[in-house]
């Protein structure tokens, strides 16, 4: 593994895994999250953040966390190693609700209320993107290694297999 993306609903437990995972490979990690947003809850435009992608993908080894479906073919085909974390839509609320009040390093502000707009995208996501996501993945499955978590213990007992 050289060049991993991690992709799932929001709240699922990507950055978590993501921060853990390059702690235990040593390689980089780019949240995207990170990339899009500015502090004052505004973002860049998509020019500069296909800029910044083009960067990172042109790096040999690197880890990219979220996923902004728009770009998510362009890092499939670059990647060598794909997690997918498709699990319940009550988990990743849960997951979105624990972290409020949180600073995090995957975004540039921290929540201290629940938004309604995430809350919707997680809702919707199982019909909406994961679809999708599954079609991607089976285009581009051929020489790369895909694993899908349905639980967050998956996610932490494929970490212990690193070690």
């Amino acid at each position: 593994m050289e060049r991993a993306v991690i992709i799932g609903c929001p709240g699922g437990g990507k950055s978590t895994f993501a921060q853990k995972l390059s702690r235990n490979t040593g390689l980089p990690l780019f949240h995207l999250d990170a990339i899009w947003h500015n502090p004052d809850r505004t973002h860049i435009s998509r020019e500069e953040f296909d800029s910044r992608l083009s960067q990172i993908l042109a790096l040999d080894r690197w880890i990219t966390d979220g996923n902004y479906q728009r770009t998510m073919e362009r890092r499939l085909q670059a990647c060598d190693t794909v997690f997918l974390f498709d699990l319940p839509t009550d988990v990743c609320i849960q997951g979105i609700e624990s972290r409020l009040g949180r600073s995090r390093p995957d975004m540039p502000w921290t929540a201290h209320t629940l938004d309604p707009e995430l809350i919707r995208k997680i809702k919707d996501f199982p019909e909406a993107e994961l679809p999708a996501i599954y079609r991607l993945l089976d285009k581009y499955k051929a020489g790369r290694q895909i694993i899908v978590f349905k639980s967050r213990a998956q996610a932490d007992e494929y970490l212990k297999t690193l070690n």
